[in-house]
């Protein structure tokens, strides 16, 4: 058994990690894949082959470098596997919940920021569901599963884009600041109480961190609607909020068309 450590600068979320999943497990003499995406690196676990999941990993144009190949025993790394997958559900179910809940509420109260956040919850919730759902599914499952929710994310964003430049050109009214304000801050106490959850399972696997990465940006975006929210107040005005869900669209539009490339 072999250990073959790879620096990937382009590695910063779970998309790259499904991607590098999908590509290399292809490879019968891949026996085990340890992920630390802070630190932008993968240890490889196999057999031999080397060369051939050097080129693996170069297709996916992640910017990866081997650094170094050991003799190693079999990944002595080791998880409560059920206990990740049960705080999984419950991070799914929230997120899921909460973009149906900031979904509904934003068209009722004129509020692109809640719009636009409720999307970034449901891309959450999109790479949540690929990686519970395609557990040992056949490679083509999961290409079709990722290309689904892509596609499914990458429409929704470009609606939001549109009805933000409609609004730019004077279409709508003003959005309700106390229930932007309301709704976001129950939002941002479902997500810190999200990341309380995912800390509790003290994993360092990469889904786990990528989990904690996705909250924590989560609560920013949230603390940014209802930012948002007091300026409409202060100002008088509905600029803040599109503002927001100008930038939250773009980060969607971004998290849909990484996913995309796991379908490729």
């Amino acid at each position: 058994m072999k250990k073959s450590t790879f620096n990937i600068p382009q590695m910063d979320c779970s998309a790259e990690e499904q991607m590098i999943r999908m590509r290399l497990e292809e490879f019968e003499d891949v026996k085990s894949l340890n992920f630390d995406i802070p630190n932008r690196t993968l240890e490889v676990y196999h057999e031999n082959r080397l060369n051939e999941i050097e080129e693996a990993l170069d297709s996916l144009s992640l910017g990866s470098k081997l650094n170094s190949t050991n003799e190693a025993q079999m990944s002595p790394f080791a998880s409560d596997e059920q206990q990740q997958k049960n705080i999984l559900w419950w991070v799914l179910a929230i997120n899921f919940l909460f973009f149906i809940i900031e979904m509904t509420a934003g068209w009722i109260i004129n509020s692109m920021g809640l719009i636009a956040d409720s999307l970034d919850m449901l891309a959450d919730s999109s790479v949540y569901a690929l990686s519970l759902f395609a557990v040992g599914a056949a490679v083509a499952r999961k290409k079709k599963v990722a290309k689904i929710s892509g596609y499914l994310q990458m429409g929704l964003a470009s609606l939001g884009f549109l009805e933000v430049l409609r609004r730019f050109l004077g279409v709508g009214e003003m959005p309700d600041f106390q229930w932007m304000i309301i709704i976001a801050s129950t939002a941002l106490v479902a997500n810190v109480f999200t990341l309380w959850l995912i800390n509790k399972a003290k994993s360092k696997e990469a889904h786990m961190q990528a989990s904690t990465i996705f909250t924590s940006n989560d609560i920013i975006v949230n603390g940014g609607v209802i930012l948002a929210g007091i300026l409409v107040y202060a100002l008088d005005s509905r600029w803040p909020d599109l503002l927001i869900g100008a930038v939250v669209f773009s980060f969607v539009m971004r998290g849909a068309v990484r996913i995309l490339k796991l379908s490729k």
